[in-house]
């Protein structure tokens, strides 16, 4: 109930953000955008706890929830010169919506954060947000690809462990809390959360959607 009572006026601060950004420093927009992050990070937390009370398993359209997260996030993509590359038809998959577009927005989330030197660092590279859907008989994988700084090896294993940050998450003050709580909600679901990266070149997130309960691999 406080985390509902605390969104009210968060979601305000964002809204005048958004109606007044021509007249704001950049920087208070970033930090109340942090700030409602991290609240509804911690709502889907609580709700990963207590899931049978709160998610509907129905038919999700996949390019639908995506373009939802990506207008949320436009005006960071536009400022940060990304490339969004999408190709998902339509897709539809057995989840919860509203479950699913949290998971989806952390991962596009970091994409974004992690994408930042790429276009610095040649001229000739653009950083580039690829998101995708492939179908199969008893599978779907949705995959979120960026090239951006990518994942040390080291590091790959542990992404999605409660409050681990590694290396490139110390450089960013993150919590380590996002990829976990999306494990978390993915595992409610019945789907599985997959994770793939060169350092210095790209990471590739990918999620598994299974028709059923069978022995279908989970590699990309």
């Amino acid at each position: 109930m406080w985390i509902h009572e605390v969104k009210i006026p968060i979601a305000s601060l964002v809204l005048m953000c958004h109606n007044n950004k021509n007249e704001l420093d950049e920087k208070y927009i970033k930090q109340i955008k942090r700030l409602d992050n991290y609240v509804e990070q911690v709502l889907y937390y609580v709700r990963s706890s207590c899931s049978e009370k709160d998610y509907i398993i129905k038919d999700v359209n996949l390019e639908e929830v995506v373009g939802k997260v990506l207008m949320n996030n436009k005006d960071d993509i536009l400022g940060k010169n990304i490339e969004p590359q999408i190709n998902i038809k339509n897709i539809t998959v057995k989840s919860d919506k509203k479950w699913l577009e949290f998971i989806i927005n952390q991962i596009v989330n970091n994409s974004i954060k992690y994408c930042k030197n790429i276009a610095m660092s040649d001229n000739d590279t653009k950083a580039v947000l690829k998101i995708s859907a492939t179908e199969e008989k008893e599978k779907v994988i949705l995959s979120i690809y960026d090239n951006g700084i990518g994942i040390p090896n080291q590091d790959l294993k542990k992404i999605f462990e409660k409050s681990f940050t590694g290396d490139n998450g110390r450089k960013s003050s993150s919590t380590g809390m996002g990829l976990y709580i999306c494990r978390r909600l993915c595992e409610e679901l019945g789907h599985k959360i997959l994770a793939e990266s060169e350092p210095g070149k790209y990471t590739r997130i990918g999620i598994l959607f299974r028709e059923r309960e069978a022995d279908v691999p989970v590699g990309f």
